[in-house]
């Protein structure tokens, strides 16, 4: 009998520092990127992509899903996945990289008021502190030019919208994913958000033109397929099964600074000392919020 391979802790943990890396990486390459493709053409070739993919290798998980009883769930995270990508590649076309990553992980201190409103579960004396944290990061951030320079721009709000709406995400596939296998619902959400941004694309965009055959261009969409989307899931969902869920969770919260460190040193990207005070925030609502919420969920996802 051949001997069954197990995964150290340890390896398990450089793979989720790496996915942590290859999405941090994701916000400057979708920047390049989007100097020419149009965000929602963008997420159509991402999602899509990647649903063909998901349905080649996990048919099994997948098919016996495809009924009556996953169109309304498919639906409702497709669409909040959509109106979350969207959003947010809208914004990034606006401000910086690493601002974007910072604004984008808000959504980690709005899940447990969202999940109060959808799943009547009241947040915790911690959510209250990580909140209020997180939007005096936020203000800081938003503080151009010293103390007196306080402006929020469009790209700003769009940022804030997408975590807004990322947070009904999560809070719809926590709770559609314990009647319907995740992947399922991962595919479906796929299908439904790319779908949606094919169309968006088509009727509020620019045509695809021969400028997306730069080889700049491709590069980063090769790198946003397979390694911020199809390498860095892997690697998560690998990761995650030797990780204890504490360890997990911030690892995978250096998502966001190493965004940051890559937007600086490959993009160019300028940090000013208020926001740099308000990532520091930002990121420290993240981790007191996100330690004991993904404690949980990431159980869930071990089973």
């Amino acid at each position: 009998m051949p001997r069954k391979f197990t995964l150290s802790p340890t390896i398990g943990k450089v793979m989720l520092l790496a996915c942590a890396m290859l999405w941090g990486g994701s916000y400057p390459t979708a920047k390049v990127a989007m100097s020419v493709v149009t965000p929602q053409y963008l997420m159509a070739i991402r999602l899509l992509a990647a649903s063909a993919i998901m349905l080649v290798l996990f048919r099994r998980q997948i098919v016996p899903y495809l009924n009556r009883r996953i169109i309304v769930p498919g639906l409702l995270v497709g669409a909040t996945y959509w109106g979350t990508m969207v959003s947010q590649m809208t914004g990034l076309t606006m401000i910086e990289p690493g601002r974007s990553a910072f604004l984008t992980a808000a959504y980690c201190v709005i899940v447990p008021f969202t999940s109060w409103l959808l799943m009547h579960q009241r947040p915790t004396a911690r959510n209250l502190v990580a909140a209020a944290l997180c939007l005096t990061g936020v203000g800081f951030v938003s503080l151009s030019s010293g103390l007196g320079g306080f402006s929020v721009s469009v790209g700003d709000l769009l940022t804030l919208l997408c975590a807004f709406v990322f947070s009904f995400n999560l809070v719809w596939l926590g709770k559609f994913g314990q009647t319907i296998h995740p992947v399922a619902l991962t595919f479906a959400q796929f299908v439904v958000a790319g779908v949606a941004c094919l169309i968006g694309g088509i009727l509020t965009e620019p045509a695809p033109s021969a400028a997306w055959l730069q080889p700049n261009v491709l590069m980063c969409l090769v790198y946003l397929f397979f390694g911020a989307t199809m390498c860095a899931q892997i690697m998560q969902n690998i990761g995650l099964k030797v990780t204890p869920p504490s360890q997990a969770s911030i690892i995978m919260c250096l998502e966001t600074v190493f965004s940051l460190l890559f937007s600086v040193l490959f993009y160019g990207e300028r940090v000013q000392a208020a926001a740099g005070v308000g990532f520091a925030l930002i990121f420290s609502a993240i981790l007191f919020s996100q330690i004991r919420l993904n404690g949980r969920m990431l159980e869930r996802l071990k089973r």
